[in-house]
């Protein structure tokens, strides 16, 4: 399996931001899963499947994508940032984390 161009171990961000090959994977694949999970959803709604039916599968892939988050959230608290602290910018890697945890939760 490729991951995306816009998905690298090591990304293109400002920050010099890295992640391991397996994180970025274990990420990917359940990305890819959610993503059919909603194709599954789309063909239930074009099939005329019940509401409550739909709603259900709905909830399953929200539930799916806040374990996504979770897992993007704890790797980077275990390598952004430690490795802000190590390199002793750890006020701006907060600030960071903190405006997308705002907007993730908004």
């Amino acid at each position: 399996m490729s991951i995306s161009p816009d998905i690298r171990p090591h990304s293109h961000d400002s920050h010099g931001h890295t992640h391991s090959e397996e994180s970025l994977k274990r990420i990917v694949n359940r990305l890819s899963r959610i993503e059919g999970h909603v194709r599954g959803i789309k063909t239930m709604v074009h099939e005329g499947r019940a509401c409550p039916d739909v709603l259900v599968q709905v909830a399953a892939v929200r539930g799916a994508l806040d374990r996504v988050a979770r897992l993007i959230l704890d790797e980077h608290i275990s390598e952004c940032i430690s490795r802000a602290v190590t390199e002793g910018n750890i006020e701006e890697e907060l600030t960071e984390l903190k405006a997308a945890l705002d907007r993730f939760f908004d």
